[in-house]
């Protein structure tokens, strides 16, 4: 059995004590997307301060996003619908992340093309996400799961954004990510391509 990511585990501690509680996993979900919403607003102003401000809320609310699922499972209180609003919630926060920082760099040597290189690592992330989701809607959650070595899944390395902005590396990250998020978009419609269709009745 592949062993449980650290920050799930993390997260299945904190949040036991709410297992009967009156909070609900969308109430966690709200909060991970309201946090992730302020990180991308801070990021969004450009200034070194707030920038750095960006990434710490930013991962804040990478982590949360393992709290709902988490009280989902021990309370008993899955749902279809709260499993779409945590995706929405995902590919929200992932495409105006890209978004904010395009904008927090167009005082920067790439200029009005930093808008532009993060609009286009957005919506390519918004293409991931919805592919994505469509093979765990025909395949199950396994179809997309994430390598896990030693505890840390491949997204884990999300949590060194704090890093990537303290060393003032945001130009280069929106240069790799318009170059690779297409190039990951593509694939992963090419994995999706691939999939048995169901039969036409």
């Amino acid at each position: 059995m592949t062993k449980k990511p650290w920050d799930a585990q993390l997260a299945y501690w904190l949040i036991r004590p709410l297992k009967d509680s009156w909070v609900n996993p969308n109430h966690l979900t709200t909060v991970r997307l309201v946090t992730g919403l302020l990180a991308t607003a801070a990021l969004a102003v450009g200034s070194a301060d707030w920038v750095n401000i960006g990434a710490g809320l930013f991962v804040l609310s990478n982590f949360l996003d393992h709290t709902d699922g988490e009280l989902a499972r021990l309370s008993g209180k899955s749902s279809k619908w709260g499993h779409q609003y945590d995706l929405a919630s995902d590919a929200i926060i992932h495409i105006l992340l890209f978004v904010g920082i395009g904008y927090g760099l167009m005082n920067s040597k790439l200029g009005s093309w930093a808008l532009l290189m993060g609009l286009v690592s957005g919506v390519s992330v918004a293409c991931i996400f919805h592919w994505r989701n469509e093979m765990e809607q025909q395949l199950g959650k396994d179809a997309t799961h994430q390598p896990n070595f030693a505890g840390f899944d491949i997204e884990d390395v999300l949590y060194l954004f704090p890093v990537v902005t303290l060393l003032h590396g945001l130009v280069p990250l929106v240069i790799l990510a318009t170059i690779g998020a297409p190039i990951f978009a593509i694939w992963v419609f090419w994995q999706f391509r691939l999939l048995p269709q169901p039969e036409q009745q």
